[in-house]
């Protein structure tokens, strides 16, 4: 098919669009303000999570303004992604000129509907969200899948705006060989992204979080089971997200998901909340009908239609208003070719505490063939802690073993740490609930220097201590 033909089949289903706003006592409000979503006839929302297309008979988004509905930029084969700037006056997006080109991310103006391209590469750019200080995050396609990237100078002042030059400074975030996409900007500044669990391994969808520089990587909850995806953060700080044919949420004082009490329904992904706090969600009966836009409010019994295209999914709703801008993260980063951990108790953790004392625990990491290697050992101490050195920007995985050398417990998935990260856990995945006890770790009344996990003599011993 021509690129003319294509683009003309991808525009036909909006002329068919059917607004639909009926109200009830006990509904929630229409909300007032423009709404952004994606309209696409196929529409896989864990696609990318295995490197393939999440829209791939085409996308566009539409522009949903005083009850009509059309094109929000033209010139384009594909559109998807929006997410609205700060003060609501413009949107970034994912687009395809051609149907050839791969997405890129671009900036449009709602006010003047000039366009912008942020984002050029030969291969895929998607799911871009807005970050203080003039930059921005998204998930780039690489030879290792769909990885993490922030795109603008890290010294910009937080109000600045996207600089046009902001795709010719680009810090890589994620470091496993798993695709991960982002899904929200937290109010705290942190990034919070979909990948499998176990993370660079797995095969289930999971939530994690990372900050802007890529540090201090971490899972949401580690009640982990049932597939996450789609969150979205409310204006109360809860993290909604779906398994598919429910909602849950993850709210601050558990730490374990809560179940929303919603409509059945099968769930594309991320919501929106209205003003009034009213959510719009995208939802279908069953896997054979599309995704239709409809407004909830949380703890009635039915969901309005809002939106409705035959024979089209709607996704990705959007609020189109000014918004609270997140928390700008300073990194303390600096340009070391590794970083340093100090685990508190191996012995703790989520699936039991381990009731005898590992005798080391094992680093490994993957080489440039994605072969697993080892690249040493360290002593634990009697009250669990050790204090190591490990290589930066890439997968790392601990082993805990016994005095015999039989493996007593050992991750599954992979982390990583930056250059110069300092980082403390309190144990092998012991989850947000659990603190540390009040006492100095045995290692560190025994020296100061981590063991050197990096796998090579890099720098003098005397600089890399404890800096």
């Amino acid at each position: 098919m021509r690129a003319s033909s294509r683009l003309m089949a991808l525009a036909a289903p909006v002329a068919t669009l059917l607004l639909v706003c009926g109200f009830a006592s006990d509904s929630a409000r229409m909300p007032d303000a423009d709404l952004i979503v994606t309209a696409a006839r196929v529409y896989q929302p864990l696609a990318a999570l295995r490197g393939e297309e999440r829209f791939p008979a085409g996308a566009q988004l539409l522009l949903v303004h005083a009850g009509k509905a059309e094109k929000l930029v033209s010139g384009f084969a594909a559109t998807a992604d929006a997410n609205i700037s700060f003060d609501g006056k413009k949107v970034l997006f994912a687009g395809k000129q051609a149907p050839s080109d791969p997405w890129q991310i671009w900036e449009f103006t709602l006010g003047d509907h000039s366009l912008r391209r942020l984002i050029a590469n030969s291969s895929d750019s998607i799911r871009p969200f807005y970050l203080p200080a003039g930059r921005l995050v998204y998930a780039q396609r690489t030879p290792h899948g769909f990885q993490l990237e922030v795109a603008g100078r890290a010294d910009s002042e937080v109000l600045a705006p996207v600089d046009a030059n902001a795709g010719l400074v680009v810090t890589p975030l994620s470091y496993v060989p798993s695709n991960a996409v982002p899904t929200e900007v937290l109010a705290d500044g942190r990034i919070l992204f979909e990948a499998t669990s176990p993370l660079g391994s797995g095969t289930t969808p999971e939530l994690f979080l990372v900050y802007t520089d890529g540090s201090g990587i971490e899972s949401v909850r580690c009640d982990h089971g049932a597939a996450r995806w789609g969150g979205r953060q409310l204006a109360s700080g809860d993290v909604v997200f779906t398994h598919g044919a429910s909602l849950a949420r993850f709210t601050s004082p558990s730490a374990h998901e809560i179940p929303v009490s919603a409509p059945r329904g099968n769930y594309s992904g991320a919501i929106a909340e209205t003003d009034s706090g009213d959510w719009l969600v995208s939802t279908r009966a069953s896997a054979n009908e599309h995704y239709a836009l409809k407004l909830w409010k949380p703890g009635t019994a039915a969901m309005q239609s809002v939106l409705v295209v035959n024979g089209e999914d709607i996704v990705e709703p959007v609020v189109v208003a000014p918004r609270t801008r997140p928390h700008h993260h300073p990194s303390a980063l600096h340009d070391w070719n590794y970083g340093n951990l100090l685990a508190l108790d191996a012995r703790a953790s989520r699936l039991g505490d381990l009731r005898k004392t590992p005798a080391t625990v094992q680093l490994e990491t993957l080489d440039a063939q994605g072969r697993v290697v080892v690249t040493g050992t360290a002593p634990v101490e009697a009250d669990g802690s050790f204090f190591v050195q490990a290589p930066a920007d890439k997968p790392i995985r601990f082993t805990l073993l016994s005095d015999t050398g039989s493996v007593v417990r050992k991750e599954q998935g992979w982390f990583w740490l930056r250059s110069g990260e300092q980082r403390i856990c309190v144990g092998c995945h012991t989850g947000p609930e659990r603190g540390s006890e009040n006492r100095v770790p045995a290692v560190l009344l025994r020296t100061t220097t981590p063991v050197d996990l990096t796998g090579a003599e890099t720098l003098p011993r005397s600089v890399k201590g404890s800096e």
